[in-house]
C-alpha cells in the first residue's frame, strides 16, 4: 500500500511517499481503507521536531485521523462491520496510508448523508471546538473573540458560538479567512497582524467575555487585555509557536479566569467527536474543507498550512 513517511525531523521535504506491507488486524482490530486523512496543525509543529506533548521518533508514518471504508475485521470483531463508513482516530501515528488497523473500539460511523470527506475534517477539529466552547461556558449575549477564526477548529467555533447566541469577533491574518468567517456568523472581523487590532475590537464591541487562543504568543497576550472581570481566556494552541504566557496573579487581580480544560479519557473524545458528527448531520454546522491533497503529496499540504494560507480544513485523498 501507499504510504508517506516521516524520515526525520524538519522542512516539509522530510514527508517522503513509499510502499508498506498491508496491515492485517490483531484480535479487536479492522482494517479501514482510507478516503480522508485528516492534518492538524500540530502535526506540522512536530514535524519540525519534538513539540510539547506530542514526542516522536521518525522514522514514522505520521497522521492520527482517517475516514473509509472498513474492509476486514479480526476476531472478536463482527464481521456485520465490512463495508461500513468509519473515521477513527489512532495512536498518534499511521494515518498518511491507503489501510490502517485501528481498535474497532475507536470507529465512529459516519451519519447517513454525511460524506467521508465532512467526517474526518471535523473529527478532530470538531471534538476539540465543543470541548473548548463547554469549557468557557459561553452563553447569550457574550462577545466571544475567536483567533485563526479561518482554520479548521476556529471556523466551527465561529459558528458554535453564534449558535449560543454571542456576538463573534473573528480575528485573521488573511482578507479571505475574515470574509469566511464573517459568512459563518461572526458580526466583527480584524486582522491580527495589524498593530491596532486591539483598538479595533475594543471601538467595536467595548471589549470581550471570552478569548479562544489558538494563536499564543504576543497575539493570546494582546487578547488577554480585551478581558474584563469575570471573562475567560481559554489557550489551546500555539499557532505564533509559543503559548500565550498569562501570569497567575495578573488574572486574579483582574478577575479573569484562565480556563485550563483536558481532553480526559478517550472515550470522553469519543463523545465530542460523535456530537460534531451529530450536529454535521443536522445541518447545524458546516465544515470548511478549503483544500484538498493527494496523499503521495503531504509535504505540499504540509507547507501550505505552514504559509499561512490555507483556508479551514486541509485534507489528503488516499482514493
Amino acid at each position: 500500500m501507499r504510504v508517506v513517511r516521516m524520515t526525520a525531523f524538519g522542512g516539509p521535504e522530510v514527508l517522503v511517499p513509499g510502499e508498506a506491507p498491508d496491515p492485517d488486524p490483531d484480535a479487536g482490530q479492522v482494517v479501514v481503507r482510507v478516503a480522508y486523512a485528516n492534518i492538524t496543525f500540530v502535526e506540522t509543529q512536530y514535524r519540525r521536531g519534538p513539540f510539547g506533548p506530542f514526542q516522536v521518533e521518525p522514522p514514522l508514518v505520521p497522521g492520527n485521523g482517517v475516514g473509509g471504508v472498513v474492509t476486514r475485521v479480526g476476531t472478536k470483531v463482527d464481521p456485520g462491520l465490512i463495508g461500513e463508513r468509519v473515521v477513527a482516530s489512532l495512536t498518534g501515528s499511521g494515518g498518511y496510508a491507503e489501510q490502517v488497523a485501528v481498535d474497532a473500539a475507536a470507529l465512529l460511523r459516519v451519519p447517513d448523508g454525511v460524506g467521508l470527506d465532512d467526517a474526518v475534517a471535523v473529527l478532530a477539529d470538531g471534538r476539540t471546538a465543543l470541548l473548548v466552547l463547554d469549557s468557557a461556558g459561553v452563553g447569550e449575549g457574550e462577545r466571544v473573540l475567536v483567533e485563526a477564526a479561518g482554520g479548521g477548529v476556529g471556523s466551527l467555533l465561529v459558528q458554535l458560538a453564534r449558535a449560543k447566541g454571542a456576538t463573534v469577533v473573528a480575528a485573521a491574518g488573511e482578507g479571505r479567512k475574515r470574509e469566511l468567517a464573517a459568512d459563518l456568523g461572526a458580526e466583527v472581523t480584524v486582522d491580527y497582524r495589524d498593530d491596532r487590532w486591539i483598538e479595533d475590537v475594543r471601538r467595536r464591541t467595548g471589549g470581550v467575555d471570552v478569548v479562544f487562543d489558538a494563536v499564543g504568543g504576543a497575539v493570546g497576550r494582546a487578547a488577554f487585555d480585551l478581558l474584563g472581570p469575570g471573562g475567560r481566556f481559554v489557550p489551546y494552541g500555539a499557532a505564533g509557536g509559543v503559548f500565550t504566557e498569562v501570569p497567575a496573579e495578573l488574572a486574579d487581580e483582574r478577575g479573569i479566569s484562565v480556563v485550563s480544560w483536558s481532553p480526559g479519557e478517550p472515550s470522553r473524545l469519543r463523545d465530542y467527536a460523535r456530537q460534531a458528527l451529530t450536529e454535521v448531520a443536522q445541518g447545524r454546522l458546516r465544515p470548511v474543507i478549503g483544500q484538498r491533497f493527494p496523499l503521495e503529496r503531504a509535504a505540499d499540504a504540509h507547507a501550505l498550512i505552514e504559509s499561512r494560507q490555507a483556508l479551514g480544513k486541509t485534507l489528503l485523498d488516499a482514493r
